[in-house]
């Protein structure tokens, strides 16, 4: 296949996961920053590139993307995006934003901005690490995900990226044994232990909440947030995990007004082409922030930084316009989606959510729940959050009856050969377990920003039916594999 001009310059400046299979097209996700013919709800993972956002991308992009391989011009383009960012977003006054090839990278950013804190370095505490990015492990930890950056191609994943402070990795699970998520209070006590252990070794604690984790949790409560951020004061930083983007308005602004980093990625909900990443800084994180590190000139340019961050010039001033192409059609989609509003958005998840309800019952299947049992109700109030990703776990039916004995090696596999028929779901992920204490099979189902605005355009019937059809053939793809 020959790709556009801009399709191939969307699969430059990142790493090895955009790079397209010579025999197939496609990346290691099974998506393309191109169209396709095919029948997606992956936006879990990664996304197809839409039509809708190439149309946009060859009239922004008329005379070609070369120029923003310049640092001038792609530091003049980059402002252009944190303006469209704070637009989209109504982002109060004085926030700053920081972009990155990929969500993965976006652990750097927390990790630089609470640099040189405390004198032992950081305590770099983790929510629920088997529902976020599997690299993030690495780049939480300040060291090197991949073979290479979207700057350099000879490193190693696991080195340490010199410059950055000393760093303690802590992880707390956000699901028991048996799958089922733990209450806020659960999770806010173990947080508060840690956090006064991480102290008392002379490291600054970096506490991680989750809003719209891989199976759309949301964790730990706003209120919970606030009674440790009362108890520890600016002894304690916390970072949001939105990259999944189910994230609305207002709840980005809760976080900003008490001084957390927010996390998005423009290549999930917001369904761009994969991959591309920004930070939400609140007012005066970058101006107070240490010098950055050396070693982020492996990994980051210059324009790329909020302006006022101190050591910016360690930075490459050259430009990589992969990202900006990128970053530019996530927010196209962005912009459409946001100009609806919350009760449109709502009538369509609403009938995404029936028709993934009756998937569930033809399949013999259960639906993971994306709150604690404690706070059911928070499904029906976070729909975005929420309600626009079905896990469905493939071993257990609604009664929680064992169903099926299939491991998740087993639904890597049967999600493999869905994506070979035109079918593509969002990979597995480790949240249920089988009684001999393997992880189960699960798969997700996920609407995108790009769905939701076009559904929006139809009438009831017609949306009802359209994801009827698109779940019967979802089911006729899966069940040969269930057995």
């Amino acid at each position: 296949m020959i790709l556009s001009e801009l399709a191939d310059w969307m699969t430059r400046g990142g790493d090895a996961r955009i790079v397209l299979d010579p025999v197939t097209a496609l990346n290691r996700y099974h998506s393309a920053p191109y169209p396709r013919d095919v029948l997606a709800f992956a936006s879990s993972t990664a996304n197809d590139l839409s039509a809708d956002a190439m149309a946009y991308l060859e009239a922004e992009f008329a005379g070609g993307a070369d120029r923003l391989e310049a640092g001038d011009a792609y530091a003049t383009y980059l402002e252009k995006l944190r303006g469209r960012i704070a637009a989209a977003y109504k982002l109060p006054g004085g926030t700053d934003i920081f972009f990155a090839p990929s969500g993965t990278d976006l652990e750097y950013v927390a990790l630089l901005a609470v640099a040189g804190r405390k004198p032992n370095g950081v305590a770099n505490l983790l929510l629920g690490a088997d529902e976020v990015g599997s690299g993030c492990i690495h780049s939480a930890a300040g060291r090197y995900f991949a073979n290479e950056t979207a700057l350099v191609d000879d490193v190693k994943p696991g080195v340490a990226i010199s410059g950055l402070p000393p760093i303690e990795m802590g992880d707390f699970p956000v699901r028991n044994a048996g799958g089922e998520a733990y209450d806020s209070a659960t999770l806010v006590g173990q947080m508060e232990a840690a956090i006064g252990k991480a102290l008392a070794e002379g490291r600054y604690p970096l506490v991680h909440v989750v809003h719209g984790s891989k199976t759309g949790l949301v964790l730990p409560h706003l209120d919970d947030i606030d009674r440790l951020q009362l108890r520890f004061g600016g002894d304690v930083a916390f970072v949001v995990d939105a990259c999944q983007a189910r994230i609305t308005t207002q709840a980005i602004h809760d976080y900003l007004a008490r001084g957390i980093i927010v996390f998005l990625t423009g290549s999930k909900f917001m369904g761009g082409p994969p991959f591309s990443g920004f930070a939400l800084l609140p007012a005066g994180i970058a101006a107070a922030a240490a010098p950055l590190a050396g070693g982020m000139a492996s990994v980051f340019r210059r324009a790329e930084v909020p302006a006022g961050w101190a050591g910016a010039e360690v930075l490459p001033d050259s430009g990589n316009a992969g990202l900006a192409l990128r970053l530019s059609a996530s927010l196209f989609e962005l912009e459409r989606f946001q100009q609806l509003s919350l009760m449109r958005v709502a009538r369509v998840v609403s009938a995404f959510n029936q028709a993934a309800g009756k998937l569930a019952e033809r399949l013999h299947a259960r639906k993971v729940a994306a709150a604690p049992a404690q706070d059911a109700a928070e499904e029906q109030e976070h729909p975005i959050e929420m309600q626009t990703l079905v896990t469905l776990d493939l071993c257990h039916d609604s009664s929680g009856k064992v169903s099926r004995n299939l491991d998740f090696d087993a639904a890597v596999a049967l999600h493999k050969a869905m994506t070979a028929d035109g079918v593509r779901l969002g990979q597995p992920v480790r949240c249920v377990r089988l009684a001999d204490g393997r992880w189960g099979a699960t798969l997700r189902v996920g609407l995108s920003m790009p769905q939701v605005v076009r559904l929006d355009g139809v009438g009831d019937t017609e949306m009802a039916e359209w994801l009827q059809s698109a779940m019967d053939r979802i089911a006729a793809a899966l069940e040969p594999g269930l057995g």
